[in-house]
């Protein structure tokens, strides 16, 4: 029977012998059971191993099936693992090992358990967020590489950079989404839009401090283990402002039902002092992303993943008109997700 809501994920069943017997020689004992790990927005095929030693691990692959983005997104993780292993010590899966059989490329990590969270309590969003900026305090100063990602404008010709400003006619569009409010919605970007275009712009700014941030913390990315905060899924992790790992782990806990991100901002300043310009910027970048994100086709194979990033977009662009002060987008309550 499939599992209904999530994605397609091949079960360990069909896994070819050769990566079991692989899997079993790198981790010194063969699998005893193997559960497919459900969570993110993709089908890459993940699961959640128990040995015959009684060890745990988890393992994570890409195939023959996999997509292009998937494929890339593997190959980054990979590397970060395995050419940062001090900045991410304590803060990341223990990497167990990787390898190539057939057509499937195998990445073997820690098992962290369980998910932390959602449901999300104030208490919980505050120790996350708390331990998030302790996080970012272990890489300040540190010396990163630079191959690594950085904010970049659009047309930048620097293959290492993230693309963090959008425009108002790319984000317009999006304003149908409100169904009988999108009139009040296009007009609210053609008079504000520019606002948080000029904003955005600004993450790319290299006067702002950068750190070693994961780019994309949220609740299923992230475990509480003995009250320390653990991240994985690591493809994205760039040299950049720490407040965008910030904002985009307060607009996340918020969509799943959370403290206000305003709330979840004001935690993380008690423990790191927050460049409020820089703050504003990654408020700005997010929405101008999901604005643009939001009003895209259904992805095959990932039947979540528009629905949430209109959740996103929601969250986020009442975040930014508070951040500006602009009028309220009261219109975004008629953007279904």
């Amino acid at each position: 029977m499939p599992h209904t809501g999530v994605e397609e994920k091949t079960p360990w069943r069909n896994v070819p012998a050769s990566v079991k017997s692989e899997t079993a020689r790198l981790l010194g004992s063969p699998v005893a059971r193997a559960t497919r790990a459900w969570g993110g927005y993709g089908p890459t095929p993940t699961y959640r191993l128990r040995l015959h030693d009684g060890r745990r691990a988890f393992l994570k692959g890409i195939n023959a099936e996999s997509n292009d983005f998937m494929r890339q997104a593997f190959i980054r993780e990979l590397r970060i693992y395995r050419e940062l292993p001090d900045i991410l010590d304590g803060y990341a899966p223990e990497f167990l090992g990787s390898f190539v059989v057939e057509d499937w490329s195998v990445l073997l990590l820690e098992d962290l358990g369980p998910r932390t969270a959602p449901p999300w309590s104030a208490s919980l969003a505050r120790q996350v967020v708390t331990e998030l900026a302790v996080f970012h305090e272990s890489t300040r100063g540190a010396t990163l590489p630079a191959w690594l990602q950085t904010p970049g404008l659009a047309g930048s010709t620097e293959q290492n950079t993230w693309r963090c400003a959008f425009s108002v006619e790319e984000m317009a569009p999006s304003a149908a989404l409100a169904g009988a409010k999108g009139g009040e919605a296009e007009r609210w970007f053609q008079e504000h839009g520019s606002v948080l275009t000029e904003a955005s712009r600004r993450l790319a700014d290299p006067s702002f401090e950068r750190t070693f941030i994961h780019r994309d913390v949220r609740s299923d990315n992230l475990r509480l283990v003995d009250g320390r905060l653990v991240l994985f899924d690591w493809p994205h992790a760039s040299s950049a402002p720490p407040e965008f790992d910030m904002a985009a782990f307060a607009q996340a806990v918020k969509v799943e039902g959370g403290p206000d991100p305003q709330v979840v901002s004001e935690w993380y300043g008690a423990r790191w002092t927050v460049d409020q310009d820089a703050l504003d910027a990654s408020v700005a970048s997010l929405a101008g992303f999901f604005a643009v994100a939001a009003r895209g086709p259904e992805i095959p194979g990932l039947p979540r993943l528009r629905s949430f990033v209109r959740a996103q977009l929601k969250v986020t662009l009442m975040w930014a008109a508070d951040r500006f002060r602009l009028p309220e987008p009261t219109w975004v309550d008629e953007i279904q997700t």
